[in-house]
């Protein structure tokens, strides 16, 4: 079973708060923290590159893209204000 690793920027600090495609997560049921790491127990994909054809298809209208691209958001606080570190990169691990 593969999971997803996304490793925080050296400002972030708890607490925060994670989204996943703009969709709060619950720390311990959707995620867990593992040192500078969130952990999620499945894997996300990210859309790939669109050929020729996709984007040909889109122009005409015949066709969009509707592939799996996910995002992760997160919330923190820094400085007394609130800050937004968004579309963090992750990585699948089995």
């Amino acid at each position: 079973m593969s999971e997803a690793h996304v490793e925080l920027p050296d400002e972030v600090s708890e607490p925060l708060e994670v989204y996943l495609n703009g969709v709060r997560q619950q720390p311990g049921r959707d995620y867990r923290v593992r040192g500078r790491t969130l952990v999620f127990p499945r894997g996300l994909a990210t859309e790939g590159r669109l050929g020729p054809i996709r984007w040909l298809s889109m122009f005409l209208g015949i066709a969009g893209t509707y592939r799996q691209n996910d995002t992760v958001d997160v919330i923190y606080e820094a400085g007394g204000r609130r800050h937004v570190a968004s579309r963090l990169p992750y990585r699948n691990e089995q």
